[in-house]
């Protein structure tokens, strides 16, 4: 299996796309948060859901606790993708990724995504600092706890905890530690999509995307808290799929 076959689930359309919408998962998540998203998207868009290590089929496999080194096994996987036109989805420690994966792109050869669209984060020169990551495990569990839920308590049975904890802890050490002195300023537009109840965010410190962006910047709120991007998962890919229909490729 190729580099890039490990590090995306690719969701394959008959004939060819007009552009490829990478999904990035939040801490502690997998590439099925993009499970039902093909079949609400339009057939132009083919979507690619990053696998990280450390779960799923990448289960054995050691996590990754440095953003730049994560952001380097994206993005060189991505190559054999980027004869498409690239736009990224990336939700909260997603979101983080997508950005810096996009600057990494721009900054490289200088063909980064079409648009990068950030979910449940605030900017990251706005974030504010946290050291969950150095809890205990039940304090990890509960801070998790109160941004919402997918639906299940998974952490609550032992035998899920127990394979889903190292997980989680590495990505909330790689988003904790991360910390942009210098973030850069995206030629690609930006649009931020937060839930209205998600106490994980704050509406100005996620206006403040609009600072890393030379491309314009939009910002769609949706009812519900941190997770809002699966009850409201029709009304989010309807959005993006009107927003990237408008994007030049």
């Amino acid at each position: 299996m190729s580099a890039s076959e490990i590090w995306f689930r690719r969701y394959e359309r008959e004939g060819t796309p007009r552009l490829r919408l990478v999904g990035f998962p939040h801490a502690g998540g997998n590439a099925q948060l993009f499970h039902g998203w093909p079949a609400r998207l339009p057939a132009e868009i083919e979507l690619l859901a990053v696998r990280y290590p450390g779960r799923q089929e990448r289960l054995s496999e050691p996590c990754i606790e440095s953003m730049d080194e994560l952001v380097g096994e994206i993005t060189e996987a991505l190559t054999p993708y980027r004869d498409t036109p690239l736009a990224f989805f990336g939700h909260s420690m997603g979101a983080a990724v997508a950005y810096e994966a996009a600057a990494r792109l721009e900054t490289g050869d200088g063909e980064g995504p079409v648009a990068v669209l950030l979910s449940g984060r605030d900017a990251p020169h706005r974030t504010p600092r946290t050291q969950l990551h150095r809890a205990a495990d039940e304090v990890l569990i509960a801070g998790v706890g109160r941004l919402g839920t997918l639906g299940g308590d998974v952490y609550g049975i032992p035998e899920l905890r127990d394979l889903l904890l190292p997980a989680l802890r590495s990505d909330y050490r790689l988003i904790e530690t991360y910390q942009p002195e210098n973030p850069v300023r995206l030629r690609a537009p930006i649009v931020a999509y937060q839930g209205d109840r998600d106490p994980g965010c704050d509406r100005e410190r996620v206006l403040a995307w609009q600072e890393l962006t030379s491309g314009g910047f939009t910002l769609r709120s949706f009812p519900g808290d941190h997770f809002y991007l699966a009850p409201r998962e029709a009304e989010l890919t309807a959005d993006i799929a009107e927003r990237l229909a408008h994007v030049p490729v």
